[in-house]
């Protein structure tokens, strides 16, 4: 499976505020994005359908678009609501994808001193 790095600048990230501007620049979410995770989640399940409109930063059908979150321990120490609802999210899109019957379309590369994180 081929995967496409997006590099997701979560210094940026302090409040739910900005959490939803960051993907919303750097993935092109669109002007109507509800800026709630349920918004995201029904954007983020459309990442690999360019048709939609929903992620203008698609990749192609059958691709993975894997979030790459750079200092992932500071990121979660800081915005530990945020964090959380992104891993989990992220799965929840995966899963709602494989009960339609497709396949998994995120992924997250989180780097950075990890060991801080337990």
């Amino acid at each position: 499976m081929n995967t496409t790095l997006i590099d997701l600048p979560a210094k940026r990230i302090v409040d739910w505020a900005t959490f939803h501007d960051v993907f919303a620049d750097v993935l092109g979410l669109p002007a109507f994005y509800g800026r709630n995770m349920n918004a995201w989640i029904d954007c983020m399940t459309d990442a690999d359908d360019p048709d939609t409109g929903m992620v203008r930063a698609a990749v192609q059908p059958g691709q993975l678009m894997t979030l790459q979150i750079d200092d992932a321990a500071d990121f979660a120490r800081r915005c530990p609501e945020q964090f959380n609802a992104l891993i989990e999210c992220t799965a929840f899109v995966n899963y709602r994808r494989m009960e339609a019957g497709g396949t998994p379309v995120l992924s997250l590369l989180l780097s950075g001193n990890l060991s801080a994180m337990r």
